[in-house]
């Protein structure tokens, strides 16, 4: 069980840092975080996917139909020279942008900590997700990580948590 809440947790964690090292998430095999590049193209991919449809999912938590839940926003927060990205959830429209409840533990910035309500605006977002009817959808940046990992590990997430990629 621990396994599964780590990994899950590892899963939805998404880290920047700045240099050649970019997104990382902990590997739940050993703790160690996976990286990606600043310039991954299937993380910048994943990126502009979630971008390119983010008033649709915007307008859809609005205003959510019957059998959908867990509306959630992915978000830099940065620390100096170093940025994590957090799932945020759940989130509200502000007059400047939004507020919510990080959803992850820092691993790299130091300035947040898990639970805390944040405020950010739509530039610090890189990703969104819901659930409908039990399925994932959206979280493009999660798909992405589940081919860094094991065929194994990534599969039991998968069937776990009811994503389709």
């Amino acid at each position: 069980m621990k396994l599964a809440v780590r990994s899950m947790m590892s899963l939805i964690m998404l880290a920047c840092a700045p240099g050649s090292a970019g997104a990382q998430a902990a590997n739940p095999n050993d703790d160690k975080p996976l990286m990606f590049a600043t310039d991954d193209p299937e993380m910048a991919t994943a990126t502009a996917k979630a971008l390119a449809s983010l008033d649709e999912f915007l307008a859809l938590a609005g205003t959510p139909p019957s059998g959908t839940d867990r509306f959630k926003l992915k978000v830099e927060v940065r620390d100096g020279d170093i940025s994590e990205h957090f799932w945020v959830i759940p989130f509200q429209r502000t007059e400047t942008g939004f507020v919510g409840i990080l959803a992850n533990e820092p691993v790299a910035v130091r300035n947040v900590v898990l639970g805390q309500n944040i405020e950010f605006t739509r530039d610090d977002i890189s990703d969104w997700g819901y659930r409908r009817d039990g399925r994932q959808v959206g979280s493009f940046t999660v798909c992405v990580m589940f081919k860094r990992m094991s065929k194994e590990e990534a599969d039991y997430l998968r069937d776990k948590s009811g994503y389709d990629c």
